[in-house]
C-alpha cells in the first residue's frame, strides 16, 4: 500500500495513510506538503522502538543513531524510575522496622545496571546495539 512521508516540523518524520478517499497522488496537495515522498510499505521500519528518531532520506526511512540513543536513555531512564520507586518509597516514608539498608543495597545495584546500560548505549553502534544494551 502506497503511504506519504516527509518530516514534520519537530524533525521527525511523519507517515500519512490514504483512506482510500482520495487518490494518494492528491493528497500531498491538499495536506500543503512541498517535501514528500510516496514510497511502499516495506521502506518504513515496522519496528517502532526508535519511532522518534526515524529520518527521511530521500524515498527511504532510517533510524539516526544519535537519536535513537536518545530515544534508548530515555527508555533506560523511565525503566530505572520503575525499578527505584518501590526502594524510594520506603526510605522516603522511613517506616520503623523496615529494613532500609537492604532498600539502599537494591539502590545501588539498580543504579550500577543502569549505569552499565548508559555505557553500552553511549558505545553503540547501531540500534541493535541499543536494544541489546535496554534488554
Amino acid at each position: 500500500m502506497s503511504k506519504i512521508i516527509y518530516t514534520n516540523s519537530d524533525g521527525i518524520v511523519s507517515v500519512v495513510i490514504p483512506t482510500g478517499e482520495v487518490p494518494v497522488e492528491d493528497l500531498p496537495a491538499q495536506l500543503g506538503l512541498t517535501d514528500y515522498e510516496i514510497v511502499e510499505d516495506e521502506v518504513i521500519p515496522t519496528d517502532r522502538t526508535f519511532r522518534n528518531a526515524w529520518v527521511k532520506t530521500g524515498a527511504t526511512v532510517v533510524e539516526d543513531l544519535t537519536k535513537s540513543k536518545a530515544v534508548g536513555h530515555d527508555l533506560r531512564r523511565t525503566k530505572r524510575t520503575a525499578e527505584f520507586a518501590p526502594h524510594d518509597e520506603l526510605i522516603s516514608k522511613q517506616i520503623p522496622g523496615s529494613d532500609t539498608d537492604a532498600a539502599e543495597a537494591a539502590r545501588a545495584t539498580i543504579r550500577t545496571k543502569y549505569a552499565t546500560m548508559q555505557t553500552s548505549i553511549d558505545a553503540a553502534t547501531t540500534t541493535a546495539e541499543i536494544k541489546t544494551a535496554l534488554g
